[in-house]
């Protein structure tokens, strides 16, 4: 007769453990941390008398038992942890069918029994290597993460003069707060003898980020071909926040020395030449998620300006946390949240649209052409660039649209911006592929831009029949890369 505890089955247990090798023992005795209430059914007698030794409930049976429950008390979370495939699989079966609401957590012994168990009713089901592996590359991810953080400042300690950082062209709240962010830690970690200055080019276009700058009272310098080599001349040190390289994107030439690079974007293949500092994350959600980081690493008291600034630049590089989002990102904005003013939050996602940005919107919505889930819209001439990703954002939404794009044409540029929602397509490697050699273009896989330059054409009046000149060639190469054929594209 197989032994039974003295109680019988109208008992209740919190956890019950089935099968106690060094996986089951390490669970028990993380288990008995929390409760007393643990049972262990193994069918080594061996094992059960050990763990009786070492005054654990333990009782000696076979988990392929039929008669396994028999004499056990009602268990509300069961472990199964054997290292024999089927027998897990039997044992969850027959916990489900006995205890329907009891909570199953199973060993896999491979891949293959992670859907099986999961099949049989398992809540959890758990392959050890898998998860072994997972930790130790989350682990060593944050001891990378955590030794960046005091490269940096240990490199920003040693500074004195003027840090120029320098942002991408047209910047968006994500660098803008980054910036802001790197001068935080660069006066922390330098003791104040360090200043800094922010530098652009371009335009902040979009209605809200000319309100998240104005309501912050960000201080920024506009940096134009004429004054470029005079502000430049006066910083002691360069860096690159939200931007890979010296002349992606940027106003510095690509030969141009740079002192630090952090940024989420893919860095090119041209490696970057005598930078102290570069922390590069295609993975992460925004550049103010790992300029976060390093103030939480590094204990630095992040004031309600910054925080407000870095929490608006996740969200709005995240589109409020709905696209390449990551639980980091996550987590670096409830790290964020209780720093934040919030009203100011409202005032800056709340902001008037200008009159032009209607207008454009509506002609992208007029233009649209769409051809098997992909659409296609011309915006016109547009003095604010930043109506192109707005319209291309707006236009995703539409019912059947797997893939925006959305292209205008200014004083110097062409602007292409694309959105994504077709899992097959990384859309920021096909607009590279199809825009490559005559200008800018990368992104991530669900969002990405290209930027053309007009050179000896910038002079042109009819800007609209320019536009039309140049893309169509250019939009077929973009057709060709994803398949899309020869089909004539309908007006919907």
């Amino acid at each position: 007769m197989p032994e039974s505890l003295p109680n019988g089955n109208s008992d209740r247990v919190k956890y019950m453990v089935l099968g106690c090798g060094s996986i089951g023992y390490n669970v028990v005795e993380e288990l008995v941390r929390d409760t007393e209430h643990v049972v262990v059914v193994d069918h080594d007698e061996k094992r059960v008398e050990d763990l009786r030794d070492q005054n654990y409930e333990a009782i000696t049976k076979d988990i392929t038992d039929p008669a396994l429950f028999e004499g056990l008390p009602v268990p509300e979370v069961v472990f199964v942890l054997s290292s024999d495939k089927n027998a897990n699989l039997e044992a969850v079966r027959k916990v489900k069918d006995i205890y329907p609401s009891a909570y199953v957590i199973a060993r896999a012994i491979d891949r293959l029994s992670l859907s099986l168990l999961e099949q049989a009713g398992a809540d959890i089901a758990l392959y050890p290597q898998e998860v072994f592996a997972k930790t130790a590359v989350h682990h060593i991810r944050r001891l990378h993460s955590s030794r960046l953080a005091r490269k940096l400042y240990h490199f920003l300690s040693e500074c004195e003069g003027v840090l120029g950082i320098v942002l991408h062209t047209n910047p968006d709240p994500d660098a803008i707060s980054s910036a802001m962010a790197l001068c935080a830690l660069g006066k922390e970690a330098s003791g104040g003898k360090l200043e800094c200055k922010i530098l652009y080019d371009g335009k902040i276009g979009h209605q809200e980020n000319r309100a998240f700058v104005t309501l912050l009272d960000i201080q920024l310098q506009k940096i134009t071909l004429e004054t470029c080599e005079e502000m430049l001349g006066e910083c002691n040190y360069l860096a690159l926040v939200d931007s890979s390289s010296p002349g992606s994107n940027n106003f510095l030439s690509p030969d141009r020395n740079v002192d630090i690079i952090i940024d989420h974007h893919k860095m090119p293949d041209d490696e970057v030449r005598s930078v102290h500092f570069v922390d590069i994350r295609p993975g992460v959600g925004a550049t103010a998620s790992i300029m976060t980081q390093y103030l939480q690493e590094l204990d630095i008291s992040v004031d309600q300006k910054v925080a407000t600034a870095l929490l608006y630049g996740i969200r709005a590089d995240t589109r409020d946390f709905s696209r390449n989002i990551t639980p980091q990102d996550l987590n670096y904005a409830a790290f964020l949240l209780p720093l934040t003013d919030s009203e100011l939050l409202d005032k800056i996602t709340s902001p008037s649209m200008s009159i032009e940005t209607v207008d454009a919107l509506g002609d992208a919505i007029k233009n649209r052409k769409v051809q098997n889930g992909y659409l296609f819209t011309n915006v016109g001439y547009i003095k604010n660039r930043d109506v192109v990703p707005q319209a291309a954002d707006l236009l995703i939404q539409l019912e059947g649209i797997n893939t925006s794009v959305a292209y205008g044409i200014g004083d110097d540029y062409i602007t292409i911006s694309a959105r994504n929602k077709d899992i097959r397509m990384h859309v920021g490697n096909v607009m590279k592929e199809a825009f490559e050699g005559v200008g800018e273009a990368g992104g991530h896989a669900t969002m990405a831009a290209a930027r053309i330059p007009l050179n000896s054409f910038s002079l042109v009046k009819n800007k609209e029949e320019l536009l039309s000149l140049i893309i169509d060639p250019l939009l077929k190469r973009f057709a060709d890369i994803v398949g899309l054929g020869k089909e004539e594209q309908n007006e919907v």
